[in-house]
């Protein structure tokens, strides 16, 4: 297969690059914040403590200059005045009600709130209008916050019915797990130590921010992507999971922003990846739509092999009963072998005698019989070798449009490359194997005076 060019390099390549840096197994969470920080959206990452949840916050902080930063742990003992500020003695001298937020949530730009739903209501209500209104209502006024991005975390997917409205304001739901048994060596190895400020090259330009922004709803979302989602829709209604129209509506606005982050003038089916952090209703959906997204973008959908496996395991199974099967009974060539063999005696090896007396002991077959077996087996290379061109021209398209996204995360792309050339290796492999058994119904002893045509060797495939 042709190789294909190199993705080309992404203006947000080093705020990723910074993002992901000695962080392993994190490509999907570092690719999600950062499109959620372009976007204005929130994210929540769900998985146990020490997965660098509040690192990826803190680097996130460092990419936007001047940036405030806020973070905490809640309790069901939190007091509102831990995130939004204590009250205000001189305003309340003067019979007002307000907070002094400075260095707290209400003027960050980024947040990390840890445990984040075991706040209580009073928290809770508050932060509900704070992420998806930006304002904060301080005494009788309700304020602009500065609020680019909020990083929630949690152990656990809530439990509570009354959770859910907040859970919602999350557009990104990432799982974050331990580090595997294949990259623990490599863990116990890097260092993770952060800079105290990001590379100036990695830094996130305001201005390039809010022209990214205001050509983003200008990105057309086309056929193609719309039916992908109301597939989407389909399989969310047949798994009983609830997606809300304003969540629709925000991913959308997500993936045009995403197409045009890649200089993109249409949002294609390769900037769905994220879909499955922002339908999933909960974790345990996750696998489902990400499977939806691999096998109808990445189709890495199960292909039925099984049936051609079959046929070439059948034909190597004819070819080794035909060479296995004695002579006619009226040849004598049996007592002949058992003859060279005696002779050559005991420990004696394969004589040159011996084998040769035994390809005579061997059934000849009618020159009609082998043309059969070659013509049948000659059938089924040319479907395998037409398969196998379909399978390259595959996965040479498919690899190449995932190469080519700058968004993609390479964990993804590396599953996605190995199942298409899984499966080009895989039919190669059968071409092998069945042009040996192809030989080697060619090369049967002949009988030119049989003219028997063999049954032909039963097969099929789905």
């Amino acid at each position: 297969m042709p190789e294909h060019a190199p993705a080309r390099h992404s203006p947000w390549a080093p705020a990723l690059a910074e993002l992901e840096r000695g962080l392993l197994q994190r490509d999907v969470a570092a690719r999600a914040l950062l499109l959620a920080a372009l976007a204005g959206e929130h994210v929540l990452l769900l998985g146990p403590p020490g997965t660098a949840k509040s690192e990826l916050a803190r680097r996130l902080q460092r990419l936007l200059p001047g940036a405030h930063y806020f973070e905490r742990l809640l309790t069901r003992f939190t007091v509102p005045e831990e995130l939004f500020g204590p009250l205000s003695l001189r305003a309340l001298e003067d019979d007002r009600y307000e907070r002094l937020t400075e260095g707290y949530l209400p003027g960050a730009e980024v947040a990390f709130l840890d445990e984040v739903f075991k706040a209580n209501s009073a928290i809770l209500n508050t932060l509900l209008g704070l992420l998806h209104e930006r304002q904060f209502d301080n005494g009788s006024q309700r304020l602009p916050v500065p609020l680019v991005c909020l990083v929630g975390a949690s152990n656990e997917q809530p439990q509570d019915d009354s959770l859910l409205a907040f859970h919602d304001r999350f557009l990104l739901r990432v799982p974050v797990q331990p580090v595997d048994d294949a990259h623990f060596a490599a863990l116990l190895q890097t260092s993770v130590t952060a800079p105290a400020a990001a590379p100036p090259e990695a830094l996130i330009d305001r201005a390039r921010l809010d022209a990214l922004r205001a050509q983003a709803p200008r990105t057309v979302v086309g056929e193609t992507v719309l039916a992908l989602l109301l597939q989407a829709r389909q399989h969310a209604r047949q798994t009983g999971q609830t997606v809300s129209d304003r969540r629709w509506r925000q991913w959308v606005a997500l993936l045009q922003l995403q197409a045009a982050s890649r200089g993109a003038c249409e949002v294609d089916g390769w900037d769905l990846w994220l879909l499955p952090f922002v339908l999933a209703s909960d974790t345990s959906h996750v696998t489902g739509w990400t499977d939806f997204f691999l096998h109808r973008v990445a189709l890495t959908g199960p292909l039925p092999l099984d049936g051609l496996e079959r046929a070439v395991t059948a034909f190597e199974q004819q070819l080794d009963i035909e060479r296995r099967a004695p002579a006619d009974a009226q040849d004598d060539s049996a007592g002949k072998v058992a003859l060279a063999r005696s002779i050559a005696g005991p420990g004696a090896g394969e004589s040159e005698m011996v084998r040769i007396t035994s390809e005579r002991a061997q059934r000849r077959y009618s020159p009609v019989h082998i043309e059969a077996r070659v013509a049948q087996t000659d059938e089924l290379l040319a479907r395998l070798v037409e398969l196998h061109n379909e399978l390259t021209t595959t996965a040479a398209s498919v690899l190449g449009a995932a190469r080519a996204h700058d968004w993609l995360p390479a964990s993804w792309l590396a599953q996605i490359e190995a199942v298409h050339l899984g499966r080009c290796a895989g039919v190669a492999s059968l071409l092998t194997q069945l042009q040996t058994t192809r030989n080697g119904f060619a090369c049967l002893p002949v009988d030119a005076t049989k003219v028997d045509r063999p049954a032909p060797v039963s097969w099929e495939t789905p």
